[in-house]
């Protein structure tokens, strides 16, 4: 079985060891060939749920809401989206998923392709919703 290459993030910050501090910084320092499907997916995300906190996290674009909702990165020959909903929920997607998925929380888009829009939009609805809902339980009571 051959071994997968792991690749490296291609969003590098500019300067001596300066970080993005935002997501809008993040997508500048991004490849150029990247930038324009990073601000797809920034896009897509806040429209889904526009009451999603954005932010970075592991020195990548985050969006919570109630809980993890989704993160995005740039690579040299990719754009990866992480965080998928439970896999029940995924069955609906599995057949549209099926050519970007490499993990079961990992969906990777090759730079210069076109993004699935509608298929995002409906992943990260159905995240928050999930997100939502088990918020909403009560907490389960300890034992006594």
């Amino acid at each position: 079985m051959a071994a997968r290459a792991r690749t490296k993030p291609a969003a590098k910050p500019s300067g001596p060891s300066r970080k993005p501090a935002t997501v809008a910084e993040y997508i500048a320092a991004a490849p150029p060939a990247a930038r324009p499907m990073l601000r797809q997916l920034r896009a897509t995300i806040r429209a889904a749920v526009p009451g999603a906190e954005e932010k970075l996290s592991y020195g990548m674009p985050y969006y919570s809401y109630h809980g993890r909702l989704a993160y995005f990165a740039a690579f040299t020959s990719h754009v990866s989206y992480f965080v998928m909903p439970r896999p029940d929920a995924l069955a609906k997607h599995a057949e549209r998923i099926a050519p970007y998925r490499t993990s079961k929380a990992t969906l990777r888009f090759p730079l210069g392709t076109k993004l699935p829009v509608a298929l995002l939009r409906s992943i990260v609805k159905a995240v928050a919703a999930e997100n939502a809902a088990r918020q909403a339980k009560p907490a389960k009571r300890p034992r006594k």
